[in-house]
């Protein structure tokens, strides 16, 4: 039986110096991933969220990025994520006062201009006896007429022609450590970075109800920049690294922050993931805040390119 690969890709968050802020080294870093990606020469990329460091404000951001990814030599398949539609729908303001939350929930404008640039907002194919599916789960608890949408698209999987394996892409992760833990307080310092990165209640339910009815085995999440892999219910969740920056590296025993991409081998049945590192991680200085700055905040008289 012959073998044949899959790379994921997430948060590579490629910005510009027409932008209020911009960090090269995250654009360095992307290109260093595209090279190595070029040379192992997949079937197809997926590419998990955050193409871009402030796509959800410059159509421009997404544009350059579609127009860098348009000429890989191989089909790509893309979901949007919080920097590119805008964040998971905050019921209240966090507490930290130097991001307005409440503001910063993902809007319809801001996912129609992604899907303007790379087309639907979900996405259900086969590729060699291997369906792979993506959405954007953040849209859960919005109300938006996109998340009435997604759940019809998400519980409509399981009346599709069933493949050897299905692999399921989304931008933030299911849970943190357990599926059946808790919703984090956005309110609360200690738990605002939990709520930030997962899915809540009932909704991570309901997507991991669609999960298992749809027959997934495998789903790979982004967003939070460290990975780790845990098995429930006979699915494997990745929690896949980023190729920008790191993040909660000390938040798991078995977690891992360093940059780079996961590269999956299929044979038969069979799926095998690698990590595969940054070649090289670029130090190049930039300008601007990190973070999610309020308008008030974004000082584009700094910008390197007018």
């Amino acid at each position: 039986m012959s073998l044949w690969t899959f790379v994921h890709v997430a948060d590579i968050q490629v910005g510009s110096p027409r932008s209020f802020r911009f960090a090269p080294a995250w654009n360095e870093n992307w290109r260093t991933a595209r090279r190595q990606i070029i040379a192992i020469n997949p079937d197809l990329l997926l590419v998990g969220g955050d193409l871009t460091r402030d796509g959800s404000i410059h159509d421009f951001e997404l544009e350059a990025v579609k127009a860098d990814l348009d000429e890989l030599p191989f089909p790509y398949h893309v979901i949007p994520g919080n920097m590119d539609t805008g964040n998971k729908h905050a019921p209240d303001q966090g507490p930290f006062p130097e991001r307005d939350d409440l503001t910063l929930n993902v809007t319809s404008e801001q996912l129609q201009r992604f899907a303007s640039c790379f087309g639907p907002l979900q996405w259900s194919f086969v590729h060699k006896e291997v369906r792979f599916s993506g959405f954007y789960a953040a849209l859960a608890g919005s109300g938006l007429p996109e998340e009435r949408q997604m759940w019809k698209w998400l519980e409509g999987l399981k009346d599709l022609p069933r493949a050897r394996r299905h692999v399921m892409i989304m931008h933030y992760a299911l849970f943190a450590d357990r599926l059946d833990e808790p919703n984090f307080d956005i309110t609360g310092p200690e738990q605002y970075a939990d709520w930030y990165f997962v899915i809540d209640h009932p909704h991570r339910d309901r997507m991991m109800d669609a999960f298992k009815a749809a027959g997934c085995d495998t789903v790979i999440s982004g967003h939070i920049h460290c990975r780790k892999t845990d098995a429930v219910d006979g699915i494997c969740f990745y929690k896949a690294p980023a190729t920008c920056m790191s993040q909660w590296a000390d938040r798991w025993d078995d977690g891992d922050a360093s940059l780079g991409f996961t590269r999956f081998d299929v044979c038969g049945d069979e799926i095998e993931s690698t990590f595969i590192p940054l070649e090289r991680i670029s130090q190049a200085g930039g300008y601007g805040p990190g973070g999610h700055p309020r308008p008030e905040a974004r000082d584009y008289s700094i910008a390197w390119e007018k």
